[in-house]
């Protein structure tokens, strides 16, 4: 065990200080805080983007959803790369171009700006939507951290939050959005590596594909199954719903200012190779982990290490590594585990920071020290939803993924295609794609459809009524 902690305290030094090293660039402008100055190479926007995009949702919450229902995950995995790919193809490149047009640094202000003219309204609903919303997915992130150090220290699960809390302060005083990309970049190696060792060692210890099928379908057909059973609107509509989900990337602040900060429109086809390189090994082995999680540790949820957890799945990572690997590299693991969620939550709210002070409150938008005041207001706010929230980390990443993809995603993507859209069309559309992400969220069919499918249907319904209107009003006249 005491290879174990210095292993894990030795990596997590290592990789905070790849983050914190961003201090010898940093230039203390709001801009340079926000989107590195524009300067970012593409393997850095690329490998920054991947870690970003999966670090707590796939280190624990994709693993412990194919521990629960088997091969069926592969779709998500289908369906959100389709739709991700889609997004690199369109969206990215006229992004990109609109914000250096308009030296913009967040995804709301981009969103509420059109031509030479900003509207104030828009800019401050997708200001808030992104507060609201980007704070549960660093607090999600925040919750999946703690459980490598619940799993590793048998520490509870709020001192684990606190000290990803502390961390976020950390990396926001080295250099902001730098020192996350230069963190996310060092911590891309580990994740892969992690993911590999665990696939090697289940071979190992199991067997091939053949012996892990075996396994499964020993304990439950229905884990070895490629379709989901008993789906209310049918198996393509659940394809469909994560279609949607890789789509709604386009609204993902997080995920959007590392394309803001690439330092140009042509770097990001380059960009997309090295980041879908690494993003379909990298979701493809989170699955296998889940499988053979499921295989080798089949009484996972009785285990008293998860006594007392709402979500006792969401260790099968930590808990295989610690079964399969030696002590050395399970603190290896978990501290790539940690140190990944830590600095996603982090980019997170640094974006919400950034919001503050450029949508809500503008006069702040040059001050560099409201910048980092507002990176502590949201920290704080992140680590109160951590602490006593009771969804787990799959369900708080897809709330929040959900909401700010089918809210802010349509009306990005209309504004960068140049469609005029006024503010009550803009305003309707987002509240219309909020309520509808929440009635369903609770309607019990979010396991058939994703929720973020219908949300993102409502606001394209919202905006074709409001066509449908103008033109009956200019035929009346």
């Amino acid at each position: 065990m005491d290879a174990t902690i210095w292993a894990f305290i030795i990596v997590m030094v290592l990789l905070t200080l790849s983050g914190s090293m961003a201090m010898i660039r940093k230039r203390k402008t709001p801009e340079d805080y926000l989107v590195a100055s524009r300067k970012v190479k593409p393997w850095l926007t690329a490998l920054s983007t991947v870690a970003t995009n999966n670090s707590g949702f796939m280190f624990i919450g994709m693993i412990a959803y194919t521990y629960r229902f088997g091969l069926e995950s592969v779709w998500i995995m289908f369906g959100w790369v389709l739709g991700d790919l889609m997004v690199w193809l369109y969206v990215h490149p006229r992004v990109r171009r609109a914000s250096g047009d308009a030296r913009v640094n967040t995804l709301p202000l981009l969103i509420g700006t059109q031509g030479n003219a900003v509207n104030r309204i828009v800019v401050a609903a997708a200001g808030l939507i992104t507060i609201v919303f980007l704070g549960v997915y660093a607090a999600a992130q925040l919750k999946a951290g703690s459980t490598a150090l619940y799993a590793l220290f048998e520490w509870e699960m709020y001192i684990g939050v606190m000290i990803g809390a502390t961390i976020v302060i950390i990396y926001s005083y080295a250099g902001g959005i730098r020192a996350d990309i230069w963190t996310d970049a060092a911590q891309s190696f580990a994740m892969i590596a992690t993911m590999i060792s665990i696939l090697i060692a289940g071979f190992i210890n199991l067997g091939g594909p053949d012996a892990l099928m075996s396994n499964l379908g020993a304990q439950d057909p229905a884990l070895v199954e490629w379709f989901p059973q008993d789906l209310q609107f049918g198996v393509l509509m659940f394809i469909i719903g994560y279609i949607f989900a890789g789509l709604g990337t386009v609204g993902q602040p997080h995920l959007m200012t590392r394309l803001l900060a690439i330092e140009s429109v042509q770097a990001i086809r380059k960009a997309r190779v090295y980041y879908f390189l690494w993003y379909t090994v990298f979701f493809a082995a989170s699955i296998g982990v889940g499988l053979y999680c499921r295989a080798i540790i089949p009484d996972l949820a009785d285990l008293p290490s998860v006594e007392g957890l709402k979500e006792p799945t969401e260790l099968a990572l930590p808990l295989l590594t610690m079964h399969l690997l030696p002590d050395i590299f399970v603190g290896i693991a978990l501290a790539g585990l940690f140190a990944a969620t830590v600095s996603t939550a982090d980019s997170q709210i640094i974006v919400c920071s950034g919001t503050i002070t450029h949508e809500l409150f503008p006069a702040w938008k040059d001050s560099y020290l409201a910048t980092k005041l507002g990176t502590f207001t949201v920290t704080a706010i992140a680590l109160i939803i951590a602490l006593f929230a009771h969804e787990g980390v799959f369900g708080l990443v897809l709330v929040a993924w959900s909401a700010m993809g089918a809210s802010l995603g349509p009306i990005l993507v209309l504004r960068i295609f140049h469609v005029p859209l006024s503010t009550s069309t803009a305003l309707c559309m987002m509240s219309a794609a909020i309520l509808t992400v929440s009635l369903w969220h609770f309607s019990g069919y979010d396991e058939d459809v994703l929720k973020i499918f219908p949300g993102t249907l409502a606001a394209f319904l919202v905006y074709s009524v409001s066509l449908i209107w103008n033109r009956v009003n200019d035929f009346r006249t």
